[in-house]
């Protein structure tokens, strides 16, 4: 055999190894192709249960919201009625009084938290509707200090509502700016046994911030994100006396990325804690009415 010849074998040789490895790898590939479709047919289908399963629990929530909320209004206006001195409270002694304080209190807090509940389950079901208009923030902020400053009974705490320093002004939904911010400062009034509670706007290009921080228990590092969790709460030794389930801040957050903005906080045990909402100075949601001007800023 000459050495063109050999040479010609080699390479044949090669060749075929090279055959056989391609034949290899194009069946490796074939299965790997197959796994990959079974996958991504079994992520498909897990996540086509979790819709589900979350669209069950939003119906869930609405529902039960729905139906309790009704009673538990009845019973606040009952107990109401037994309160008021010219609708029979003259009847009751000091001791029944106070019991049916408790029912009425009990009975709000109930109606708090399933009012909560409803919220969150319109939010996630896509059907909480944004009603955006101007407002003044000074305006909003001039309501929640009227609203707090009956609440705030203990001299070791203050409450500091900074006037914003200008006509700011902002396209958002009032009702909801109002709820994130009640649910902030009453969250800090909560926690906070000694020093301040202060809330504050700070403004940039397009963007505004309303900031509470206060100087109470604080969070820490650990359960920082916890506390944006539905129904969880993050244990200290102030959580027996206050009062909530834990939906205060998720429905804040979600009401927050709504109006198109975000919620944060930076805290630390026993160093106070400062809720950050970020939102637009103009929000443009696809339910606003078209050609409604959008205006605001400072004035």
């Amino acid at each position: 055999m000459t050495e063109s010849s050999s040479e010609i074998e080699r390479l044949r040789a090669e060749l075929g190894a090279r055959d056989a490895e391609l034949s290899r790898l194009r069946s490796e590939l074939a299965e790997t192709n197959s796994g990959v479709l079974a996958l991504y047919a079994e992520l498909e289908a897990q996540a086509e249960a979790l819709r589900r399963a979350s669209d069950l629990k939003s119906s869930f929530l609405s529902n039960v919201s729905h139906e309790l909320r009704t009673p538990i209004a009845s019973v606040i206006n009952l107990s109401r009625l037994l309160l008021d001195e010219e609708l029979g409270g003259g009847r009751l002694d000091g001791e029944q009084r106070r019991q049916v304080g408790f029912i009425a209190r009990a009975g709000e807090a109930l109606l708090e938290m399933v009012i909560s509940l409803l919220d969150l389950a319109r939010i996630e079901a896509g059907r909480m509707e944004v009603a955006v208009r101007p407002l003044l923030v000074g305006d909003v902020l001039a309501t929640l200090r009227g609203m707090f400053r009956p609440l705030v009974t203990r001299q070791e705490v203050s409450l500091v509502i900074e006037e914003p320093g200008t006509r700011l002004t902002m396209r958002s939904d009032e009702g909801k700016l109002a709820q994130i911010l009640r649910n902030l400062v009453g969250n800090a009034l909560k926690f906070t046994e000694l020093g301040e509670v202060r809330l504050r706007t700070s403004v940039e290009p397009e963007w505004i911030s309303f900031i509470v921080s206060d100087t109470g228990i604080g969070i820490p590092d650990e359960h920082l994100e916890r506390v944006f969790r539905e129904f969880e709460q993050v244990p200290n030794a102030l959580q027996a006396a206050a009062r909530g389930v834990g939906l205060g801040l998720p429905l804040s957050r979600s009401l927050a990325e709504l109006l198109g903005g975000t919620l944060t906080v930076t805290s630390a045990a026993g160093e106070g804690s400062r809720f950050t909402l970020r939102l637009p100075l103009v929000l443009q949601p696809a339910q606003s009415a078209p050609g409604e001007p959008a205006e605001a800023g400072v004035g």
